[in-house]
């Protein structure tokens, strides 16, 4: 994932976007965007203000189905993660619970899109080595990257959120839906990413999450303090700390410096706080 300079509307399979791009999807009732820079009253989070000066993304919106879906959903996990973790405690140290999502290093520098869908269809189906140029082609991704959203992809109704419509293509039933984050994602929006990371893993499930880490925020395991738009799939999480660390596979990991100048720094899984990968997807989200 080279670095680059320019920005853009969609979130890049590990390179820089390089094109603003329209937001509104038709016919789609409006739902939270991404929030201002950060809550009233609260310090806002590192790169928090670069977020929000530098951001070309226009209003979000969720169709009615997918707010139907999501609402559903987090119900769900909500009983999950109080039963998993009881006043927030675990009840035994088992270490980390996995999805068991099967690792594929990119193939291009901009590829970390559809790697990161077929590492996360893997999870639930337990089939690697799938073709990320028919996941490319899917996802409609380009050397600009793979957007978060405003692309509606060749599938049956589509939202413009294209991570998310591919992956419920690909796994009928899944109801993955999109989850945007605020540029200083709050208290609640990490509490509810516990409970979704709990809920997706408890179900064989992972979680393509759209990080955008900015110059003096927080980076992902091995990457520079640059500005990086990027994919990975999160797969699991921590019981000892009830979910208050999470797994999470890379696509940059195993990629050529030659493609990548500063690849081989970054492991194929890493371990991370899941307050700081909440606070890293801040501006963008995850697909649950």
């Amino acid at each position: 994932m080279p670095p680059t300079r320019l920005r853009a509307a969609v979130l890049g399979a590990a390179a820089l976007l390089t094109a603003a791009m329209a937001a509104p999807v038709a016919a789609a009732a409006p739902t939270a965007p991404a929030a201002p820079a950060h809550a009233a009253g609260a310090e806002p989070a590192p790169g928090a203000w670069y977020k929000a000066v530098h951001d070309t993304l226009g209003p979000q919106r969720l169709t009615r189905a997918q707010r139907s879906v999501s609402a559903a959903k987090q119900i769900d996990a909500e009983r999950t993660y109080e039963r998993t973790f009881p006043l927030g405690t675990p009840e035994a140290l088992t270490g980390y619970k996995l999805s068991g999502a099967i690792h594929q290093s990119q193939q291009t520098s901009y590829w970390c899109g559809p790697a990161t869908l077929v590492i996360a269809q893997s999870a639930h189906d337990e089939v690697g080595g799938r073709s990320q140029q028919e996941a490319a082609t899917l996802l409609r991704t380009n050397s600009s990257g793979t957007a978060w959203y405003g692309i509606d992809i060749n599938v049956p109704d589509p939202t413009g959120y294209p991570m998310a419509d591919a992956l419920n293509y690909r796994l009928p039933g899944a109801g993955y839906v999109p989850h945007a984050l605020p540029y200083t994602p709050t208290a609640t929006d990490k509490a509810t990413f516990k409970q979704h990371i709990t809920h997706n893993t408890d179900n064989d499930y992972a979680i393509a999450g759209n990080a955008w880490e900015v110059p003096g925020g927080p980076h992902l395991v091995g990457h520079p303090n640059i500005e990086i738009f990027h994919w990975v799939a999160i797969d699991g999480y921590n019981t000892d700390t009830a979910a208050g660390q999470v797994n999470y596979l890379d696509p940059v990991g195993g990629v050529s410096t030659s493609v990548i100048s500063w690849a081989g720094s970054v492991p194929k899984s890493a371990h991370i706080s899941s307050d700081t990968i909440t606070t890293i997807m801040g501006g963008r989200g995850y697909v649950w």
